[in-house]
């Protein structure tokens, strides 16, 4: 497997953990608000093979403990499962990146006991998901199967969304509350822009809108926590 980013050392991508983030290619959506749009693109150049990642990481086993796998979208690649078990063999603990469209992956990872932390982004309420992924339409059966997954893996995981000035309101929060209701935590992160957006035009929302979307969402799920937000 081709390797199209790595971030050496991070104590914020994987809680609890010293980790590197492996950056993948390929994703099938097309947020407006993606930070890594290269890598949806095709635009973006692999950096090494996976050996080269498997020998990095054997030579930072005692200064790392996990690794996590973003994009793009990591589940589009069939032999994810197999890398991971290489890198379980080595020590790491592995957590994964998913916008959820791929629930069948999800559950061979959590059978084969390849993954230790899932984190799904939820992009949107129901009626808005499509819009918000740049999508014409979303499988939410698919979603809502994902979040099932994860919700009973007896995994730790979360449920985050990246709120956007332009895409986000009040109602939308209460219809994410009733799509993972009862989760063990939720994320509300704040929009920020830089150069590998592929839009322009997007804008944080105010920190007191932040602060009302998370009361919003308490009723659901008692730890939501705002992130990005000072």
């Amino acid at each position: 497997m081709k390797i199209y980013g790595l971030q050496k050392m991070t104590l914020l991508d994987f809680p609890g953990h010293v980790a590197c983030t492996v950056f993948l290619n390929g994703c099938d959506m097309r947020c407006p608000f993606c930070h890594n749009f290269e890598l949806v693109d095709g635009t973006a150049k692999p950096v090494m093979e996976e050996e080269e990642l498997l020998s990095f990481l054997k030579k930072r086993t005692g200064l790392l403990d996990g690794v996590a796998f973003t994009g793009g979208e990591p589940c589009l690649h069939k032999d994810l499962p197999e890398l991971m078990k290489k890198i379980r063999e080595l020590g790491f603990a592995v957590k994964l990146d998913t916008n959820g469209l791929h629930p069948e992956m999800v559950q061979k990872l959590l059978e084969e006991k390849l993954i230790d932390y899932v984190a799904m982004d939820i992009k949107n309420s129901p009626r808005k998901y499509a819009l918000t992924a740049g999508m014409k339409t979303v499988e939410l059966d698919r979603i809502k199967e994902t979040i099932a997954l994860l919700m009973n893996s007896g995994i730790d995981y979360e449920f985050r969304t990246t709120v956007v000035h332009e895409l986000h309101e009040a109602e939308d929060f209460k219809e994410i509350g009733e799509l993972i209701r009862g989760a063990k935590h939720y994320y509300l992160q704040a929009f920020t822009d830089r150069d590998t957006v592929p839009y322009g035009g997007l804008h944080a929302p105010l920190p007191e809108e932040m602060q009302h979307y998370r009361q919003l969402i308490l009723p659901y799920v008692e730890d939501a926590q705002l992130r990005g937000v000072e």
